[in-house]
């Protein structure tokens, strides 16, 4: 062969180049496609991450998760609180989702915030101090009533659970046990002893229950009254430590408060008397710890009802009894850690219901006569 023209040569290299020209656009093609669904799907998984996070974490959920907001958080740390508790999905998306609709002052305390509630619902509770959302309905628990009378009562005569189910769930050693761990500063081993009739009686707080589903579970009820319980009566761990008492201590004093007062006054008062017996060693002598230990109501109580032995009755032994005798309200354990300053031993009711105080067993006497008659 003979040697290339110029022409041919420069032919040639014009091929080569428009060779090398198509190759770079394919690879240039193929890299920003390539960019390009990266970037889509990096996109589309953002916008779906986001979305999730505005979400509720759990729409279906009945679980009632208790969220403590210390005084002087402010957004970062209440976003960073909410996601550890996992009532939000993301602090970030929130703290964002909050600034973009400019909401802000919202107040420290303890909230009972359910994962099915939406960021707006959780934001106003934040801002007004109380759980923003409208219940289904309520449920009232009064207060001075047994745990039988709660299920009877009650949960008996507001879901669709019986009596019995009730009672079965709250005396299920394994359940009782479940719920030690997940309260284990308010439910201490004090509510296994021997001698307690029911673990979890006079923890059931009186209150009015909001509820959010048609068929809340048993454990949701049950967990709903033992975190305003908790809320209640841990407010003064610092005053109990001081005081070198327990939780149970607390509110089983507070259940005889409860059953033996007719007004405010005098839950602070009976307060001082069973303070004074008890410094003194004397048996505390309440009605209502028999009528307990008989496991019946009675109106009035005879002789031979002051001679039931039981451990509950505060006429056969001495202190308090093994356990609450019933659900007793905040008044009545602010006056347990707060009795008035009195001398008095010895107090009864009259007709009326009206209490009336002695120092003296013949001061008392003489009330018995004067207001109830021998």
């Amino acid at each position: 062969m003979g040697k290339k023209s110029k022409r041919e040569v420069m032919f040639e290299r014009m091929k080569e180049k428009k060779k090398e020209v198509r190759i770079v656009r394919r690879i240039v093609f193929i890299i920003a496609l390539v960019l390009l669904i990266v970037i889509g799907i990096a996109g589309f998984r953002t916008y779906s991450y986001i979305s999730n996070a505005l979400d509720p974490v759990d729409p279906d959920s009945e679980k009632i998760i208790t969220v403590e907001v210390p005084i002087g958080s402010n957004l970062d740390s209440i976003s960073a609180l909410l996601e550890e508790n996992k009532v939000i999905e993301d602090a970030r998306v929130y703290k964002y989702y909050v600034k973009f609709k400019n909401e802000s002052e919202f107040q420290a305390g303890t909230y009972d915030l359910l994962p099915s509630m939406t960021l707006d619902e959780i934001t106003e509770s934040l801002k007004s101090g109380k759980v923003y959302r409208e219940p289904l309905y309520t449920i009232n628990v009064p207060e001075g009533i047994t745990l039988v009378e709660i299920a009877e009562n009650v949960i008996a005569k507001n879901t669709d659970y019986t009596a019995e189910e009730f009672l079965e769930k709250v005396n299920n050693p394994e359940y009782v046990a479940e719920l030690m761990v997940k309260y284990p500063e308010l439910l201490t081993d004090e509510i296994l002893a021997e001698d307690v009739k029911f673990p979890l009686e006079g923890y059931l707080f009186p209150a009015t229950y909001p509820i959010f589903d048609e068929d809340p579970s048993l454990t949701v009820l049950i967990e709903q009254m033992l975190n305003t319980t908790q809320a209640n009566v841990l407010q003064y761990q610092s005053v109990l430590e001081e005081l070198e008492k327990s939780p149970h201590w607390l509110v089983t004093f507070a259940s005889l408060l409860e059953e033996e007062a007719t007004a405010q006054s005098d839950r602070e008062t009976i307060a001082s008397v069973f303070y004074n017996r008890l410094a003194d060693e004397m048996p505390l002598q309440t009605d209502p710890t028999v009528i307990y230990a008989m496991g019946k109501h009675k109106e009035r109580l005879f002789n031979k009802d002051y001679e039931y032995e039981d451990p509950y009755s505060t006429y056969q032994n001495k202190g308090l009894p093994p356990g609450p005798i019933a659900n007793a309200g905040l008044s009545s354990i602010q006056a347990v850690l707060d009795p008035a300053d009195t001398q008095y031993f010895y107090f009864l009711a009259d007709k009326e219901g009206i209490n009336h105080f002695a120092k003296t067993y013949d001061e008392h006497l003489k009330n018995r006569d004067k207001y109830i008659g021998q």
